[in-house]
């Protein structure tokens, strides 16, 4: 059993780090899209501290449409403050992806529009002027749908 983060061109290391680090000891698989922010050279991973990159499965795209051509059967969840339907009122399953956008401006719309049945939020305060930082909300996403499976594989 496998359930999947996607980032789609994230800005900053040290969230697609935590997240990394999340998915390694979930059995989660984390899929990013191009461009990213910052440089996966293994010198800047370990001056991170992310020396446990390759302990990770990390798949690489260059655009979020390849991840959906190369993952046809899969349902993708979309998280966004730009929809009602939130994170607890879906039913997760094997194999689903969370998709994630970019820290400075979520996911495009259009692809929030093209798949409002499948797009969630985390429930916050709207008068506070900020959202939950990336690598917060995906674990908090993730560990959700993991509970729903009944943390397949994990201690």
């Amino acid at each position: 059993m496998s359930l999947n983060i996607c980032f789609v061109e994230p800005e900053i290391p040290f969230n697609t780090g935590a997240i990394a680090r999340t998915c390694g000891l979930t059995h989660t698989k984390l899929h990013l899209v191009r461009p990213l922010g910052f440089s996966t050279d293994d010198k800047y991973l370990k001056r991170g501290g992310l020396d446990y990159w390759h302990l990770v499965d990390i798949t690489y795209y260059d655009s979020f449409e390849e991840v959906q051509e190369k993952n046809p059967e899969a349902t993708f969840y979309f998280a966004t403050t730009k929809t009602k339907r939130k994170y607890t009122d879906c039913q997760y399953k094997d194999g689903d992806f969370i998709v994630f956008g970019k820290e400075t401006k979520g996911l495009p719309e259009e692809l929030i529009h093209a798949n409002e049945e499948t797009s969630i939020r985390i429930p916050m305060l709207k008068d506070f002027g900020r959202s939950l930082n990336l690598a917060n909300s995906a674990n908090i996403i993730l560990f959700e749908a993991l509970r729903q499976l009944d943390f397949p594989g994990l201690d």
